[in-house]
Formats: C-alpha cells, structure tokens, sequence
C-alpha cells in the first residue's frame, strides 16, 4: 500500500524505536560484522571481510551516538 505524503501512521515511523532497540541493533551488528571479518580473512573472501569491517565501524557509531548522545554527522 502506498502513502501520499504525510499519510504514513506513525507507529510506523522510526521515531518511535527506544534507544534500547538501536543499542541491541548496533551490538547485533557489531558481532555480524566481526563473524563476517574472520570467516571472510579464514576464506580469503576480501568483499566478506571489507563489509565485515565497515559494518563493525558504523555499527560501533550508532551504538556509542545513542549511548552517548555523540552527534558526529547532524542527526539521524
């Protein structure tokens, strides 16, 4: 289903997630992005361990942004 602008619910809207789901989030991804990093080296897969590392490094963001309330880059 398609909304015009404005119509969006929001419950729907990202405004609504808790500081704690965007911390687990930024952990999850943290743990994804080293598993990718170390199967990605073990394998000699250079793109697994590429995105591996930047998942780690803008999860790391996210999660120490909310944390504590570290705006680098304006507001997301």
């Amino acid at each position: 289903m398609r909304y015009r602008e404005g119509e969006i619910p929001k419950e729907q809207l990202a405004v609504h997630a808790s500081d704690n789901m965007l911390i687990l989030t930024a952990v999850i991804g943290v743990l994804v992005g080293i598993a990718l990093t170390v199967i990605g080296k073990k394998g000699k897969q250079m793109w697994m361990w590429v995105w591996g590392i930047g998942l780690v490094i803008f999860s790391a963001y996210l999660g120490l942004s909310i944390a504590l309330e570290i705006k680098l880059f304006g507001h997301f």
